[in-house]
């Protein structure tokens, strides 16, 4: 499978490509994976053992970076070397790691006070009075989908024709 090529290979000697792969450099992926390793969730009393966290990290990650085609339960059991069922379960096993309280307080900081008055003092110079308070903007980018939600899917379908989060 190709992700031990991007595990061993690519992530030591080919950071680009790894980048590519997995959408993070290999940097953050260590980062990620020293802080999520001693989670529970990637512990059982199975004889069965789970796959390495890094080895579902990296599929979780693959998953989240590719949507159409390319996200599809089959390419990413090609990709991973893992059965298809699988890739469900490792990506629900780190997103329950990313999402504890520990590690989301260890990785959003919201500004301090000083900063933000930096950020609406900038706001103010580059655009209007009116808008001085707007010190958390966003620029409205697309965060694509791999499918149409079930629930009031049609209203995900973006101008660029796929199905994707608009992030305001």
């Amino acid at each position: 499978p190709h992700i031990v090529h991007v595990l061993t290979i690519q992530k030591h000697d080919q950071p680009d490509a790894f980048r590519q792969e997995l959408r993070v450099s290999p940097w953050t992926f260590d980062r990620i994976l020293a802080e999520i390793s001693g989670d529970p969730i990637f512990s059982n009393n199975s004889p069965n053992a789970q796959f390495s966290v890094e080895h579902q990290l990296a599929v979780t990650l693959y998953h989240f970076g590719h949507f159409g085609n390319t996200a599809g339960q089959q390419k990413i059991t090609n990709w991973s070397g893992n059965g298809i069922g699988t890739i469900p379960l490792i990506t629900k096993r780190v997103m329950a790691a990313l999402l504890r309280r520990q590690f989301l307080d260890m990785s959003i900081q919201m500004p301090t006070a000083d900063e933000k008055e930096d950020a609406k003092a900038w706001v103010e110079s580059r655009s209007c009075r009116a808008w001085h308070d707007g010190w958390c903007l966003v620029d409205g980018t697309l965060v694509p989908l791999a499918e149409c939600p079930y629930w009031y899917g049609e209203s995900y379908f973006d101008r660029k024709c796929n199905y994707s989060l608009n992030i305001q």
